[in-house]
């Protein structure tokens, strides 16, 4: 007895929740359409977006007429009672059929019109549309005078038509859902996939399970009312809150690939914009100025003003580069154990900062410059810029390379940054 009342307790609890709290799914679903919107309105003519589109507002829908001040006002709107129950369960279904269709083009791909995924489609919009005329029809049959807002499916259990009502839409949201659930499994496990799209198959993977329980504990409070007992807390208690885990679940499979993308991207830009910062103060020093700041400039534009910038100080620089010394550093950081491409930057940047020098301490008027060609400097500021973090290891190159010259050894030819 305690540990009924307990779970009832919880279950009251959760209902609240719900009832009070549903605009929660709702609101991460709209979110998850605002995010998508703008990438939607600009490739409009791609299919697979529009659908994800479509998809998207169905399932918000769905959360925001399922509402009981929802389903109050459209039964008092329309004056029919509970009219709300087939519109919802439409929305319902069609946000299935969706589901497959969606899934059926996203993972064959819009160039696969073989007869098999024609007629997978067929199949899909044929019978979820019978699906809901049906609904309708055994809606108008059905003597459903009685307005129920939040426990309709165990009210309705046992009067005719309206239980064939709510089973038929029980039943074909369920095959939808193992049948979404098996695809995306089969998708997830599928080799090459990027790892945000991975991770987005995972969370609708997630959420379509979760959408098989709240079938399950429906279907359990129906069928108790069938044989005489009464679960009704499982349709009012349990149902919704994991209906709202579901939505939250598949909103961010949706948008995850998408957002987690576009954050990387911006993570790469801002990244390489901050590598660049020991190089910049460099060519800043010898420029004597630098990139005017832009108040609302972008992540991209900061990074080409500031690799422009850069390129355009040590053109000139990079023709004043030792080449002697460019290569005794060289060989000076091999020396010290350090690989290839990592002593090739840290030559050029010992090669830069002494050209920089000489340029500081040169007389007013005197624009000698070496003949050789080093503009291959220019191809990978990046590593070089990453060389001038570690002062340590410069001095220790520099002091190394001093010793070579100092020793008359032989040098290795200055070396290219590729």
């Amino acid at each position: 007895m305690r540990h009924a009342q307990l779970a009832l307790d919880v279950t009251g609890f959760l209902s609240a929740f719900y009832t009070s709290f549903w605009w929660i799914p709702a609101g991460v679903l709209a979110a998850a359409l605002a995010i998508k919107l703008p990438t939607i309105i600009r490739l409009w003519k791609d299919p697979l977006l529009r659908a994800v589109g479509g998809l998207l507002l169905l399932a918000c829908s769905v959360f925001v007429f399922v509402a009981p001040s929802t389903i109050a006002w459209v039964n008092r709107v329309t004056g029919v009672p509970n009219i709300s129950a087939p519109w919802v369960y439409s929305l319902l279904t069609a946000f299935c059929g969706s589901c497959l269709l969606l899934l059926i083009a996203w993972r064959n791909g819009l160039a696969d019109r073989s007869a098999e995924t024609r007629r997978a489609m067929r199949w899909v919009i044929c019978v979820y549309s019978g699906v809901i005329v049906a609904l309708w029809v055994l809606f108008a049959l059905a003597n459903a005078s009685v307005e129920r807002l939040t426990d309709l499916d165990t009210y309705y259990a046992n009067t005719p038509y309206m239980r064939e009502l709510i089973l038929l839409y029980l039943l074909a949201h369920a095959v939808a859902v193992l049948i979404t659930s098996r695809l995306l499994w089969n998708w997830v496990r599928t080799d090459g996939l990027d790892a945000w799209l991975r991770w987005g198959l995972t969370f609708l993977g997630a959420g379509y399970g979760l959408n098989l329980i709240f079938d399950v504990t429906k279907l359990t409070a129906v069928v108790a009312r069938w044989t005489g007992h009464d679960l009704d807390w499982l349709s009012t208690g349990v149902a919704p809150p994991v209906a709202c885990l579901s939505a939250v679940a598949i909103a961010i499979g949706f948008i995850l690939p998408h957002v987690g993308q576009y954050l990387h991207d911006r993570w790469r830009v801002r990244l390489a914009h901050h590598e660049l910062r020991p190089l910049y103060l460099l060519m800043r020093s010898v420029n004597g100025g630098g990139v005017p700041w832009l108040l609302r400039g972008t992540a991209e534009l900061r990074l080409t003003r500031r690799e422009t910038f850069i390129r355009d100080v040590l053109l000139p620089l990079a023709r004043r580069i030792d080449a002697d010394l460019r290569g005794r550093s060289y060989a000076a950081a091999l020396a010290l154990g350090f690989p290839p491409e990592r002593a090739r930057a840290l030559a050029a940047a010992v090669a830069i900062l002494d050209a920089a020098d000489n340029t500081r301490d040169r007389p007013a008027g005197d624009d000698t410059a070496d003949d050789t060609d080093t503009t291959d400097l220019l191809q990978e500021i990046g590593a070089v810029s990453r060389a001038l973090r570690r002062p340590d290891v410069i001095d220790a190159v520099r002091t190394r390379a001093a010793a070579r010259a100092g020793a008359a050894g032989p040098s290795l030819p200055a070396p290219e940054v590729r």
